[in-house]
């Protein structure tokens, strides 16, 4: 994996035109609300497959009185493996404003292909509210988790998806649906079903031993567990409802259906009991843990992308976070205050944003 030296971005957001040169280590953006700060976070998550922090339309991230189109990218550092330079481009044409293209050295590729060259986490002040929102919510976030682990998760996702919504089409008049159509979708999904499951099943394992491995510190410990749905034989369960999900109107069982669990390990109680302080603590030392785990198993950090995470700490929880992220990979990170940073040492990509402007700070 790699770490972005250059970031280019034209017509996104609220970014006419600009190209900022980085380091490999933290890279700190400060400026007032409003500015751009998350539209440049947004940018940095969409050279993975998704839709990126936001989690919105494609056509809604052209900027307001541009061509309608957009655009976001990267030249790539790499570890010394000899595959020279890499460039990753992705956007949007104004003729095709809702469908998100992608390059890889000037050649168009597919969306997923850009899990093989980044892996991506974030963090934002919407996340606060992970442990006590929809099951939908937490499900794609342990999805981000996975796909950092195993690339191959997104493919699998997609096939999922995409089958699952032919199946509910055929499913609105199955009198009419052909059989050998929905046999043909139920094993698409029961296959790529499968192969989802066990991922996040993975991916929560891992995860939790790497969590109990760590010792007490600014950021409590949490155990993590699949809800929800439990894996089995999907192909017959998904026979076998035909009727309840036509009634209902969509598919009522599988992995769609799962949600994360996660217990706050000091207190034996589930997250969602806990004060939003303990919520916000649990969740990074979650991420954290994460990208020290995915290090490990892809032999490079990922990239961090912490929106106004260091204004919420008290000043001791910040400074442990800050030594926690030191020489752990490309951190982005921002705030209103630069003063927010001071303790960061000399080595950072420091940027005021203003109105869509970039500049070094």
């Amino acid at each position: 994996m790699a770490a972005i030296a250059r970031l280019s971005l034209t017509d996104f957001r609220n970014h006419r035109d600009a190209l900022i040169e980085l380091g490999a280590g933290f890279v700190l953006l400060s400026g007032p609300n409003g500015a751009g700060k998350t539209n440049i976070l947004e940018a940095v998550s969409l050279l993975t497959p998704g839709r990126g922090l936001r989690q919105v339309p494609i056509a809604e991230m052209a900027r307001s009185g541009g061509a309608g189109g957009w655009s976001v990218a990267a030249d790539l550092a790499l570890p010394l493996d000899g595959r020279g330079a890499i460039q990753i481009g992705t956007g949007t044409f104004p003729a095709a404003p809702d469908r998100r293209q992608v390059r890889i050295n000037g050649a168009p590729s597919s969306v997923n292909s850009l899990s093989e060259w980044l892996a991506i986490l974030w963090l934002t002040p919407a996340m606060d509210r992970l442990f006590t929102e929809s099951a939908g919510g937490r499900r794609r976030f342990l999805d981000r988790l996975t796909l950092a682990l195993e690339p191959g998760h997104a493919h699998h996702a997609a096939r999922y998806e995409a089958a699952m919504r032919s199946r509910n089409k055929l499913l609105t008049d199955p009198t009419d649906a052909d059989p050998l159509w929905m046999m043909a979708l139920e094993a698409q999904m029961g296959e790529h079903g499968a192969a989802l499951a066990e991922a996040r099943a993975r991916t929560v394992e891992a995860l939790t031993a790497r969590l109990a491995a760590l010792p007490d510190d600014d950021f409590p410990r949490a155990a993590l567990s699949l809800d929800g749905w439990e894996a089995g034989d999907l192909v017959t369960t998904l026979r076998n409802n035909r009727s309840r999900d036509a009634v209902a109107g969509r598919t009522t069982e599988g992995p769609h259906r799962q949600d994360l669990a996660v217990t706050h390990v000091a207190k034996r109680q589930s997250a969602a009991r806990g004060s939003t302080g303990e919520q916000k603590a649990l969740l990074l030392g979650m991420v954290l843990a994460h990208g020290e785990l995915v290090a490990e198993r892809r032999s490079a950090a990922p990239i961090l992308l912490l929106d106004e995470v260091a204004a919420h700490l008290d000043p001791s929880r910040r400074a442990a976070l800050f030594a926690r992220l030191e020489g752990r990979g490309q951190v982005w990170m921002t705030a209103t205050e630069a003063a927010l940073f001071d303790a960061i040492g000399g080595s950072a990509s420091r940027f005021h944003v203003e109105a869509g402007t970039i500049s070094p700070a």
